[in-house]
């Protein structure tokens, strides 16, 4: 695994201010889409329950949450000013329409619950919020669910992290669990590439 996206080594790295700046850009720009978001998250609340990562948990609660929340509001304005201009553009090594036409699929499918659905769909989450605001989605609307899922996400996610770490099992075994969690991570990738490319077969 690349050092730059091990979560632990991020966690052990660039403490809670990298956490802060890595999930806003992965929930707000378009450009932080290929970050581990879950991972990190879970292996945050892991590291405090071992107490490698001294971080009151309390402190993540709601210093994560909030980074998430503001992460997305930004991608709706990002989206809302130069959405259109942006979707439009041809592929590049990371940008890749077919990101927006799943994204946009994952939208039409979940209407309003996108918002919350999305933060647990790595790429997904990140594109979501930015057409939210290029298709004109009602601020409010998308503010109230944008909050909940920030605290249902980040708060839970770095929660269960936190309580299985006081399992001694995991504690025991904390670098297993963490790749562990970043393969869970990458299961909805994982069908969604396999669903494209049966619906090509067919």
């Amino acid at each position: 695994m690349s050092s730059f996206l091990d979560p632990e080594h991020l966690v052990n790295t660039f403490g809670l201010i990298g956490l802060v700046v890595i999930l806003f850009a992965e929930c707000g720009l378009l450009v932080g889409f290929f970050l581990p978001g879950d991972s990190l998250l879970f292996t945050a609340g892991l590291l405090v329950a071992s107490q490698v990562f001294t971080v009151p948990l309390w402190v993540l609660l709601v210093v994560l949450p909030l980074a998430a929340i503001a992460g997305n509001l930004v991608g709706y304005w990002i989206g809302r000013r130069v959405g259109p201009a942006v979707f439009s553009r041809p592929d590049s090594r990371l940008f890749k329409a077919e990101y927006v036409h799943k994204s946009q699929a994952f939208f039409d499918r979940n209407g309003n619950r996108t918002i919350l659905l999305a933060r647990f769909v790595p790429i997904v989450r990140t594109f979501a919020t930015v057409m939210a605001g290029a298709s004109l989605m009602d601020f409010r609307r998308y503010a109230v669910w944008s909050v909940i899922g920030g605290v249902l996400w980040a708060g839970g996610v770095t929660a269960l992290g936190y309580w299985l770490g006081q399992v001694a099992v995991v504690r025991a075994h904390v670098e297993l669990f963490i790749l562990g969690i970043v393969a869970l991570s990458l299961v909805p990738v994982v069908v969604e590439v396999v669903r494209s490319r049966q619906g090509r077969a067919a």
